[in-house]
């Protein structure tokens, strides 16, 4: 007999991707969903679904993803954001692992969309985000941004494959790095900044991504992510830049 699984999703404003990420858990014993204002309908695909909805202001993501972990009715937890969707291989390895889990947490190898395109270097190849886990030994930390799951027990790895539709057009990601970059640099407040280190951190940024983690092999599209990554780290350094000028 397998343990039974709580999925948990934060959301806001995310109709254009949560029925395909809910269609693909919908397998598991419950699902829990935390909103944050949506103001489309987002709430109403999740009730359809017959997921439990927990409507709430924003807590910022580590909290927030933290809520959901606390709602949830049972120990075992498989966090999946909005935009991203199990895989069939995925869901009956996460049921083996239930059956007879050998570790208290798991991480998963994540493959990311794009531009619509799959992005197979630019470091992305190495993203392995802990998803699955047994509550009684982790949750989320509660940083503002870039939150990760803390816990004390062993911990695997799942190559099986989580997919992720990011960016689909350009102006998305530009939107995002703006709110991004805004949270990063608030996040370091305090740390020494300037113009030239906003300026070099983004060309090594570049040069990391295209080249070391070899981006090139991506084509044009991983030309622009690598170039965007770059301007989204320049900008977070020129805005923590800007904090600590006005302090």
């Amino acid at each position: 007999m397998r343990n039974k699984l709580s999925i948990t999703i934060i959301t806001k404003n995310e109709e254009a991707n949560i029925e395909r990420c809910l269609n693909s858990v919908k397998w598991a014993d419950e699902i829990v969903i935390i909103d944050s204002g949506s103001q489309d309908r987002t709430v109403q695909i999740c009730q359809e679904f017959g997921a439990k909805v927990i409507e709430t202001k924003w807590l910022g993501f580590g909290k927030t993803k933290k809520l959901a972990v606390d709602s949830a009715k049972y120990d075992w937890i498989f966090s999946i954001d909005a935009d991203e969707e199990v895989t069939e291989e995925l869901k009956v390895t996460i049921a083996e692992i239930l059956s007879n889990p050998k570790k208290k947490a798991y991480s998963v190898k994540r493959k990311s969309y794009y531009l619509g395109k799959m992005i197979n270097y630019c470091g992305w190849d190495k993203d392995y985000p802990l998803r699955l886990f047994n509550r009684k030994y982790g949750n989320f930390n509660e940083k503002i941004v870039h939150e990760s799951v803390v816990t004390n027990g062993n911990k695997g790895r799942i190559e099986d494959v989580m997919l992720h539709y990011t960016y689909p057009t350009i102006s998305s990601h530009i939107q995002k790095i703006d709110h991004y970059s805004r949270l990063g640099a608030e996040k370091i407040a305090g740390e020494k900044s300037s113009i030239s280190k906003a300026y070099f951190r983004g060309i090594f940024k570049f040069m990391k991504m295209y080249f070391l983690q070899k981006g090139f092999l991506d084509g044009k599209v991983g030309f622009i992510l690598s170039l965007n990554s770059a301007y989204g780290v320049f900008l977070k350094y020129l805005k923590l830049w800007e904090i600590n000028r006005s302090k």
